[in-house]
This record gives C-alpha cells, sequence and structure tokens, in this order.
C-alpha cells in the first residue's frame, strides 16, 4: 500500500481531496510503473483537486498532470528498471490518474527520459509550467525574435517565471507584467529589466496598432491584455500563447497580422511530440539557470495539496511548487 492524494465526488456533486491508502491493483493500465518522487502543482491540478473545471470524468481520481521518479517495472523494452524518467501532458491527472500519489502507471509513450544535467527535483521544479515555457521561447527563436524587450505576462506564475528565467539567460532584455507590486523583486532577481504594471495592459483600446515597443512576448493571460499588446508588438514579431488566465475572448482585429506581419503562435505542451518533447528538456537542461530556478520553488507534502489546490486558482501561489510525495 501506498499514499496518494483522491478526490472522491459524492451524490450531491461535491468533491473532496483528502490523502489515502491505495495499492497498485487499484492503479489504471500501463506500460510502466513509476515510483513517484516528485510532482508539482498547476492551475489544471487545482482545478482537478476541486470541481474538476470539466477535466475529470470519472471519480475516485487521482490528480497531478505532471512527475519524475525511477521506473519500477516496464513491459516495454525502452524502460528498464531503475531508469529516471520524466511526464507532462498526455491528460495524465485529468483523464488518467497521475502524479500525486507515490507510484503511478502510464503509457511508455507519456514517459521522457530524464535528462543528463537534471535530478528528478529539479526536473519538477521545471514541471509543466517550465516545460511549456521552453516550449514558447523555442517557437519565438523559430520564428525570430527581434530587437528589444521580450515581454512576458503573468510573469510571477510558474510558466512566466521560467519563461523570464530563460529569455534573461539568453541574453533578452525581459519586461515582465505583474499585477502584484510586491513580486517585483522577485522577477528583478529572475533576470527582469523592467516591471510592467498590469493595469497599463490589460484593457483595449480604439487603435488596432500601437507604438511598436515588444521584440516578441511569452502570453499567460490571453484576453484583453493578448488582444492590446498584438497591436505593440514590432513588425514580423511574434507571441507566444501559452494561457488564459485574463479569459478565452479575444477582442482584437486581424491589422496587426495584416499590417505588421506578427504572428499568434499557439503553445500546447500536452500533445507535444516526443522528439520536440526531448529538444524541449535537453534546451531546458542547457539554458535554465538552476540557481533562479531554485529561487521560484516552493517545497510541498501532499497533505498540502487542497488547500494549495484552492490557492493556486485564486492567483495565489507565485513560482513554483514542488510535491515530495514521499514526505
Amino acid at each position: 500500500m501506498f499514499n496518494a492524494l483522491v478526490v472522491s465526488k459524492n451524490e450531491d456533486g461535491k468533491t473532496n481531496a483528502a490523502v489515502e491508502q491505495i495499492g497498485l491493483d487499484d492503479l489504471p493500465a500501463g506500460d510502466v510503473t513509476v515510483a513517484v518522487e516528485y510532482s508539482t502543482v498547476n492551475y489544471k491540478d487545482g482545478l482537478c483537486i476541486g470541481p474538476g473545471g470539466g477535466l475529470v470524468r470519472n471519480y475516485p481520481h487521482v490528480p497531478g498532470i505532471d512527475f519524475a521518479g525511477t521506473v519500477e517495472a516496464s513491459d516495454d523494452a525502452r524502460y528498464k528498471a531503475g531508469d529516471k524518467v520524466v511526464l507532462t501532458g498526455w491528460r495524465v491527472g485529468e483523464a488518467h490518474w497521475g502524479g500525486h500519489s507515490q507510484k503511478a502507471r502510464v503509457k511508455a509513450d507519456w514517459l521522457v527520459p530524464l535528462p543528463s544535467g537534471l535530478d528528478t527535483r529539479q526536473a519538477m521544479a521545471v514541471g509543466t509550467a517550465g516545460f511549456t515555457a521552453m516550449l514558447a521561447v523555442m517557437a519565438l527563436e523559430d520564428h525570430g525574435i527581434k530587437d528589444g524587450p521580450v515581454l512576458v505576462t503573468g510573469a510571477a506564475g510558474g510558466v512566466g517565471s521560467v519563461a523570464t528565467a530563460i529569455l534573461a539567460q539568453l541574453g533578452h532584455e525581459v519586461a515582465a507584467v505583474t499585477g502584484r507590486p510586491e513580486t517585483a523583486d522577485y522577477l528583478t532577481s529572475l533576470g527582469a529589466t523592467q516591471i510592467v504594471a498590469r493595469e497599463e495592459l490589460n484593457e483595449t483600446v480604439k487603435r488596432p496598432l500601437e507604438g511598436e515597443v515588444w521584440g516578441g512576448c511569452v502570453d499567460a493571460v490571453g484576453g484583453e491584455m493578448l488582444a492590446r499588446l498584438l497591436g505593440q508588438i514590432k513588425y514580423g514579431g511574434s507571441v507566444a500563447a501559452v494561457g488564459l488566465a485574463g479569459g478565452a475572448g479575444l477582442p482584437a482585429t486581424v491589422i496587426p497580422f495584416l499590417l505588421r506581419g506578427v504572428n499568434l503562435l499557439g503553445i500546447d505542451s500536452v500533445m507535444q511530440p516526443y522528439e520536440n518533447r526531448l529538444r524541449a528538456w535537453e534546451r531546458i537542461a542547457k539554458d535554465l539557470p538552476m540557481d533562479k530556478l531554485e529561487a521560484m520553488v516552493h517545497s510541498s507534502v501532499l497533505s498540502d495539496l487542497p488547500g494549495l489546490g484552492r490557492d493556486i486558482l485564486k492567483g495565489q501561489v507565485k513560482g513554483r511548487v514542488v510535491v515530495d510525495v514521499n514526505a
């Protein structure tokens, strides 16, 4: 028997999350059984730990959209007992039981070998948020980052924090957008050279184009802020869209695309092909400064997760939360 965070739903449709003991026979089908060492808390986790947000269809459920650990047993030749592995995406923690457990059973296709230079705790300090941030940076690079500051919205969050650190490490000026003035010192420590108050960008304007300010952007907010900043991107520049904390609507015009050749790049971390996953993790091991990564990390244990799930949905979690599932 081992511990897991189990979310159950009663006859009235109310959910409850608590640490329970389960066994190997309770785990879903899969090719590889992993002794989980670390997981994280992301916005999707907050939804799955709580009311579900439409992501969870069957209860009881074990959330946790990512994890890192050691292979215990494998029916797939690509992995053997003792291998260190990382998992992000593939709707694990949503449709399939996830990493908020001391053991997990998953398909071999969903795993990636732990990259050289990272241990399992560091991999989850990166986690889905950091993996997504690197995908966004790679997409901007593939389309050419223009001169001038690169804007990062929602910069104090998980994706934004890692994006800020990576872009600064690569030598870019980083303008970090935040609605929490108290995070300014934190963002500066990650390498941001400019702090932009959220109020400066979170409303639409009648002009479809404004002055060309930003050489590129990693946007975790969406909504009105994304619509506004599209009109401020330099000619031929790109915005990598990674989130919708500000809403799923986009009250924008096509003018920035037609007159300035702006690119809006959608970033999906869930169904990324294996080769691109390897590329992203190798870049993370090389280009993410580990000292800055550690400054983002808050440690937690399984019993903390119900409260953390509520906090992250309220925007009250800064940086990265690493869950030591065995503590």
